[in-house]
C-alpha cells in the first residue's frame, strides 16, 4: 500500500467548515476536524503524548485497518490522516480484542 500522500486524487477536495466558537483544526493546514463538545475524553495517551477521544471528525481520511498493542491492550485500529494536507493526526478505534474495553 502507499502512503496517502503519494495517492493521485483527481477532483477538488470539498473541505467541511463546523459552527461554534471552539472548534478543534488541523495543526498544519487549518482544516476543521471537530468541535469541542464532540470530546469523549482528555485521558489518553499516545506515543507522542496527549491524545483525545472525540465522537466524530470531519475532513480526514483513513489508513489500513491493522492490529496494533496499544497501552490498553490489543486493538484494530487505522490511522487518521487530515483530507486537505495528509498530515498525520492519530487514529481511530475500529474493535477492541479485550472484553474491558
Amino acid at each position: 500500500l502507499r502512503p496517502l500522500s503519494q495517492v493521485v486524487r483527481m477532483g477538488r477536495i470539498h473541505r467541511k467548515y463546523l459552527p461554534g466558537a471552539r472548534i478543534y483544526a488541523c495543526n498544519n493546514c487549518h482544516a476543521h476536524l471537530t468541535n469541542h463538545d464532540d470530546i469523549v475524553s482528555k485521558s489518553f495517551q499516545g506515543r507522542t503524548g496527549r491524545a483525545y477521544l472525540f465522537n466524530t471528525v470531519v475532513n480526514v481520511s483513513l489508513g489500513p485497518t491493522e492490529d496494533r498493542i496499544l497501552n490498553t491492550g490489543l486493538h484494530k485500529v487505522s490511522d487518521i490522516y487530515c483530507n486537505c494536507c495528509d498530515v498525520y493526526l492519530g487514529w481511530k478505534y475500529e474493535e477492541a480484542f479485550e472484553q474491558s474495553q
